[in-house]
């Protein structure tokens, strides 16, 4: 049984489409579907029901899945592990980021990628909550996103910083003086509001108990990114972490009145298994960035 024929099994049994795992794979489908014979005719049993329309796993199909993914997981490690030993930083880190740390990450990256030009980085931006199923099913080495209100198995959080739930407005705003807001501040102006699958939104409800009746909500948007691009060129309000605001000169961040609503910053990666060097020297160049320095003196 070759490392090749696993390879090419899983990524069929994840897309469930040999067309799509193809184009990941870089290989005809032709091709493709002629490897998934070689090794089922090796394992004397079907691992696909392909019909016109679909392809599922069989029994074996599904019995095979997690053998080969572990299979292909200890290979990597043997090989990163055998190339570290020599003294090259080399293989692949993948790493997955949400929008507010997207500063922080191009800065850790350009100074890696000039002190270990053998590595290869493979970056991802989706939600948190997408980004954590990833790395919880080990599609990802690294995560950077906020502390989630419930931790997964498996997974540890290392912090970073810390930031604050603030209604963030621009500069010129009637409310942008004031040192802090209430409910009844916010009620009198649009609000534009992350949707629920950002972690901004989860803390609000979470400590605020918000009712969004009571707010005159224009737009609610799962991109934070989209949400300070319409809050820099209008006089809406949002309620997000405070570091949406931190890059952005002509928005201001203001504190809500009854507490600071902390989000903890943090890189999230796997409790046990292999340990790539690669990820442990990217973490200590994130702890040592020069942003996280000012978030913790400016936001802290």
């Amino acid at each position: 049984m070759e490392l090749r024929h696993l390879k090419y099994f899983v990524t069929v049994a994840k897309t469930l489409s040999f067309s799509e795992a193809s184009r990941h794979l870089f290989i005809t489908q032709g091709t493709l579907s002629q490897q998934i014979q070689q090794l089922e005719a090796e394992i004397g049993a079907q691992l696909f029901d392909r019909t016109r329309h679909s392809v599922t796993l069989t029994e074996a199909g599904e019995e095979l899945l997690p053998l080969a993914i572990r299979t292909i997981e200890d290979s990597e490690a043997c090989s990163n592990r055998m190339r570290e030993l020599k003294g090259a930083l080399v293989g692949t880190l993948r790493i997955g980021v949400t929008y507010p740390f997207g500063e922080l990450l191009a800065e850790t990256v350009r100074k890696f990628i000039r002190k270990h030009p053998g590595v290869r980085l493979n970056i991802v931006s989706r939600t948190a909550a997408e980004l954590m199923e990833m790395l919880s099913g080990k599609e990802l080495d690294l995560v950077l996103a906020y502390q989630p209100s419930v931790a997964r198995e498996g997974i540890e959080s290392e912090s970073l910083f810390k930031s604050t739930l603030s209604a963030v407005m621009r500069k010129d705003h009637p409310l942008a003086s004031r040192k802090y807001l209430t409910m009844k501040d916010l009620e009198q102006y649009r609000t534009i509001i992350p949707s629920q699958s950002l972690q901004s939104r989860r803390v609000f409800d979470r400590y605020l108990g918000l009712d969004t009746g009571r707010l005159n909500v224009t737009v609610e948007i799962n991109d934070p990114n989209l949400i300070m691009d319409i809050v820099q060129n209008s006089d809406m309000i949002t309620v997000i972490s405070s570091l949406a605001a931190y890059y952005r000169t002509n928005l201001v961040a203001i504190p809500l009145e009854g507490g600071s609503y902390p989000m903890t910053g943090c890189v999230h990666r796997h409790k046990e298994g292999y340990r790539k060097r690669s990820a442990d020297i990217f973490i200590e160049m994130l702890h040592d960035s020069a942003i996280v320095e000012r978030i913790c003196k400016g936001l802290g």
